[in-house]
């Protein structure tokens, strides 16, 4: 857990633990359920793990707060997320029942009371969020259009609310359509090379 540490100095030794537990549950529903590819799972902490919290790295969440995360398959970015914030919600929904499954085993497994899963296409979903997260599940056109009736609206002039996307590559035409959206290039924020062309969107 070096890699987490050293960019999250302030977990507390339950989250480390939690972590720690999540590397071993995933390589054993891997095993049974090819949720992340098997070569990958040698790069699990970082590729899966601090991916996912690189959002928290660029938009903290604060006490109280639903976030839905969309299409997330195995869990991410929503079961790293709910172990670094325990005091928000998170609702983690994908089509795949057996994604959804394996999401179920590993909430249970690490006793995140703040997490719900649903198996679901996002369109058929109702409720309002906070913040809908997401890990390169579409072009962003297409998610924006399917999720933004889920997120609550700005009733107060300081209320936060929004997309955060983990995308790659050049966005540049993707984001065309996107004047408000904002880039954050998490290669600045992690040193590590695979995060060269990693980037959170934020909508």
């Amino acid at each position: 857990m070096e890699l987490l540490l050293k960019y999250f100095p302030t977990l507390t030794p339950t989250q480390v633990a939690q972590y720690t537990q999540a590397v071993s549950l995933y390589e054993e529903w891997n095993a049974r359920i090819n949720v992340i590819s098997r070569k990958d799972m040698e790069h699990f902490v970082l590729h899966h793990l601090l991916h996912s919290l690189g959002i928290a790295k660029i938009h903290p969440f604060s006490v109280g707060l639903k976030v839905l995360d969309v299409g997330t398959g195995g869990g991410f970015p929503g079961i790293p997320l709910a172990i670094l914030y325990p005091e928000v919600s998170f609702h983690l929904v994908d089509s795949i029942g057996k994604k959804i499954k394996v999401v179920q085993q590993v909430a249970t497994a690490l006793g995140l009371t703040n997490v719900t899963y649903q198996q679901a296409r996002v369109e058929t979903l109702e409720g309002q969020y906070d913040y809908i997260v997401s890990r390169a599940v579409t072009q962003m056109a297409d998610f924006y259009k399917l999720t933004k009736h889920l997120l609550k609206p700005v009733t107060n002039k300081g209320d936060k609310r929004g997309i955060l996307y983990l995308k790659g590559g050049d966005l540049t035409e993707e984001l065309a359509a996107f004047p408000s959206a904002t880039v954050y290039n998490l290669s600045e924020v992690f040193e590590e090379d695979f995060f060269e062309t990693k980037k959170v969107v934020y909508l």
